[in-house]
């Protein structure tokens, strides 16, 4: 059967995701941020053909 798990603390979750991630970088400091401007028009997925959803579903994606 299933043995009960451990719940981990705060402190131990931290130093999961540290291990996991690493260092995370440094905060962006507020007078460092500038506002974001979009360079390329927006890609342009055109609709399915009819019966490609039903196609996509049947193939596994």
């Amino acid at each position: 059967m299933s043995e009960p798990t451990a719940s981990f603390t705060d402190e131990q979750h931290a130093f999961l995701r540290h291990v996991r991630f690493g260092e995370l970088p440094p905060p962006v400091r507020p007078e460092d941020r500038v506002a974001s401007t979009e360079t390329e028009p927006p890609r342009f997925s055109p609709d399915p053909t009819p019966g490609q959803y039903e196609q996509d579903s049947r193939a596994g994606g």
